[in-house]
């Protein structure tokens, strides 16, 4: 048997591989030091849609908003990309209008509890400005 200066790993089952190893492959494939099939091949792994599955799982690139690289398309692939953008787009913008609006109701509740404090204790809690004190402190503010 031929020994080579190249380290040969022998072909493991999915369970053997441990997440640093993992982590170890994803790491080096992401820096440009491999590519998926050389990693298959130097570290003796099953499959290339192995790699693939680590490589979504555990690396930086986001792949669930990927889109789809800009060769010659069909009109209908191009509908296609168009309609996938506009859901996420609807996605998206329904996800801002949700958070903009648990934002105005956390606002409602958190000026009903100074209400509620301000009887409760007796106190101001809120400052109120009048508009000739906000004028002055402008003009105080401003630099010649």
């Amino acid at each position: 048997m031929k020994t080579s200066n190249t380290t040969r790993y022998i072909k493991r089952t999915q369970k053997d591989y441990s997440l640093s190893f993992k982590l170890q492959v994803v790491e080096e494939i992401e820096q440009g030091l491999l590519t998926k099939s050389q990693a298959k091949t130097k570290y003796g792994i099953e499959s290339i849609s192995t790699v693939t599955r680590w490589l979504k799982k555990y690396g930086k690139f986001d792949w669930e908003h990927q889109i789809a690289s800009s060769m010659s398309q069909t009109p209908e692939q191009k509908i296609l990309e168009l309609e996938a953008k506009i859901k996420l787009l609807e996605k998206q913008k329904a996800r801002a209008e949700h958070l903009a609006e648990r934002a105005d109701k956390k606002v409602i509740i958190f000026d009903m509890l100074v209400d509620m404090a301000e009887k409760e204790y007796d106190i101001k809690i809120r400052k109120n400005y009048t508009p000739e004190l906000l004028n002055s402190t402008k003009k105080t503010n401003k630099k010649p």
